[in-house]
């Protein structure tokens, strides 16, 4: 069976993000897109609209020289828009390193990224590491 389009959708927005190729990656979002980040830290909250978000990916890379990454696990499709995803995230900064489990449910219309909900695994330690 293929896989679903949104699910394909979502693992070239790993692809992309991993290889830092934000010119694909702004592809895949609508143009007024949110992203959620969790977490009471200078990367966290709300970015609104492609410059917002592109702002805060470029700001990660800043952060970690380079070396966050999202290694995806898992994706779950519902056929209605939404896909769950699972990855483990890693990043070193300042002496520290973040490796832990997280995930993103993501809205998609037509074929585009409109919503992104960062998950964690632990929050207290995602606070710690970009704080």
């Amino acid at each position: 069976m293929a896989e679903h389009p949104h699910a394909a959708l979502i693992r070239r927005g790993y692809d992309a993000f991993n290889n830092g190729d934000m010119d694909t990656l702004r592809t895949m979002f609508s143009g007024d897109a949110t992203h959620h980040s969790p977490g009471n830290h200078p990367l966290s909250g709300d970015f609104k609209g492609q410059d917002a978000i592109f702002d805060l990916y470029r700001r990660l890379f800043e952060e970690t020289n380079g070396t966050v990454r999202a290694e995806l696990l898992q994706l779950l499709v519902d056929g209605r828009g939404h896909v769950m995803s699972f990855h483990r995230a890693t990043a070193e900064r300042n002496g520290k390193r973040l490796d832990e489990n997280a995930g993103i449910v993501f809205r998609i219309v037509g074929d585009k990224i409109t919503d992104l909900d960062e998950c964690t695994e632990d929050i207290d330690k995602v606070n710690a590491f970009w704080s």
